[in-house]
C-alpha cells in the first residue's frame, strides 16, 4: 500500500484547530507546564502503561521522597521497588535507577538537554525523549503514542496498520510535520489531552470534537475502524503454586532473580506448572524437595488469585502448610525468614500483595 499524501492546508487546519481547542486548566496535573527535565522524565515513565489517576499519587510520592537525581541515585533497588509497588512493569523502575546512577556517576549529575541525548538513556524511547525535550527545552519533537496514532488515523483517514514499523515511521514523520514551531511543548500536550479526553478508543466524544465536520472517520462513519491494527495479542497462561511456610511469627519469602516478570520482587516459595495440578503431583516435583525439608504435613488451598499482564495471565494458588513440625532455619539460603510484622517492608507482585491482605 502506498503512503497517503496529505496537503499542507489540511495539516495547518489540524494544528491550528488543536491549539485553539487546548486549555491547560481543563486537565490540571502536577507535571504540566514545568520545565524541570527530572520531573518530566519521572512523570513520563510513571505514566507509561498507567492511568493518570493512579500515576498521579505515585508521581507526587516519588518526587517528594526523591526530589532530585542525586537523591534518587542513592536509593536501593529494594527500597525503590517498594515505593513503586502497585504500578507494575518493574523494568521501568529498574531503568529509572540505572539512568539516575549513570547521570550522577558519568554525567556529573547533569540531565541531558536534548532529544538525541535522552535517547541514549536506558529505558527512554522516542516518545519519552520527545516529551522531555519539547516540554523542558522547547525542542520541536513530536510525541507519538497510541493516542496520537488514533487521532491522526481518524482525522486524516490513514488506513495503515499501526503494528508495522514502516507505517509507524509514516505517523512519526506526519506528527513532526504537524507540530507547532513556536510552541512544540504545548502542541504535544494538546494532542495527548485530546486523545485522552475526546478522541478516545471507545465511545469518543465526536459531537464535542472541534474536528468532526472535517474528520475523515466521522464523515465516513469509520470511527470504530480506525486506527487499523492487524496483530492480535496472544496471551500465555502460567500457573504459580505458592506455599505459605510459616510459624507463629515468621514466614518464608523468596526473591525473584531470574530474567522473568517481577525480577527483584519477593514472593512465597513457588512451583510453576504448565497446567493446574493436584497436590500429589506438586509434592512429587523435584523442586518440592529443594525447598521443603518437612516430612508429614497437612496442605490445603486457601486462596486462588488471577492477574492479567500484557502478554500473559497468571493463575495462582496459595497453599497453607500446617503441622509440619519443621524449623524454618533449616531451609535453603534461597529463602528468607522474615517476621510477619515486617511483611509491609517488602515489595511484592500485585497478586501476592492481594493474597497477603487476605491471609495475614
Amino acid at each position: 500500500m502506498s503512503l497517503p499524501k496529505i496537503n499542507k492546508t489540511k495539516k495547518d487546519f489540524f494544528s491550528g484547530t488543536l491549539l485553539r481547542w487546548y486549555k491547560p486548566e481543563a486537565r490540571p496535573m502536577p507535571w504540566k507546564g514545568i520545565k524541570d527535565p527530572y520531573k518530566i522524565w519521572l512523570s513520563e515513565v510513571i505514566l507509561q502503561q498507567t492511568r493518570v489517576e493512579q500515576g498521579w499519587n505515585y508521581y507526587e510520592k516519588i518526587i517528594t521522597k526523591y526530589p532530585d537525581v542525586r537523591t534518587l541515585a542513592k536509593a536501593t533497588e529494594e527500597k525503590f521497588f517498594k515505593d513503586w509497588q502497585g504500578l507494575g512493569y518493574y523494568s521501568r523502575a529498574r531503568n529509572i535507577l540505572h539512568t539516575a546512577n549513570h547521570i550522577v556517576k558519568d554525567l556529573d549529575g547533569k540531565l541531558p538537554a536534548d532529544y538525541e541525548s535522552w535517547l541514549e538513556m536506558k529505558g527512554v524511547g522516542e516518545y519519552t525523549a520527545a516529551a522531555i525535550s519539547s516540554f523542558a527545552f522547547n525542542e520541536r519533537r513530536a510525541v507519538v503514542d497510541g493516542n496520537v496514532f488514533r487521532v491522526l488515523a481518524r482525522f486524516f483517514g490513514i488506513k495503515l496498520s499501526t503494528d508495522e514499523s514502516r507505517n509507524k515511521k509514516y505517523f512519526v514523520t506526519l506528527a513532526n510535520e504537524l507540530i507547532d514551531e513556536k510552541a512544540p511543548g504545548i502542541y504535544n500536550q494538546a494532542i495527548m489531552d485530546f486523545g485522552a479526553t475526546v478522541c478516545t478508543p471507545l465511545a469518543p466524544k465526536c459531537n464535542e470534537c472541534p474536528f468532526h465536520k472535517s474528520c475523515y472517520a466521522f464523515v465516513h462513519e469509520e470511527v470504530n475502524e480506525l486506527p487499523v491494527r492487524t496483530k492480535k495479542l496472544v496471551s500465555k497462561d502460567r500457573f504459580f503454586n505458592y506455599f505459605l511456610i510459616r510459624d507463629d511469627k515468621h514466614v518464608l519469602l523468596s526473591k525473584r532473580t531470574q530474567g522473568d516478570i517481577w525480577k527483584g520482587l519477593y514472593e512465597f516459595p513457588m512451583i510453576e506448572t504448565k497446567k493446574p495440578v493436584s497436590v500429589k503431583i506438586l509434592m512429587g516435583d523435584k523442586k518440592w524437595k529443594n525447598f521443603y525439608p518437612g516430612k508429614k504435613i497437612k496442605i490445603k488451598v486457601v486462596l486462588k488469585e488471577e492477574q492479567q499482564l500484557s502478554h500473559q495471565k497468571i493463575h495462582a494458588k496459595f497453599y497453607q502448610i500446617s503441622d509440619c513440625g519443621c524449623d524454618l532455619n533449616q531451609f535453603s539460603s534461597n529463602y528468607k525468614k522474615i517476621q510477619l510484622k515486617n511483611l509491609g517492608k517488602y515489595a511484592f507482585p500485585k497478586i501476592v500483595t492481594s493474597a497477603i491482605n487476605d491471609l495475614f
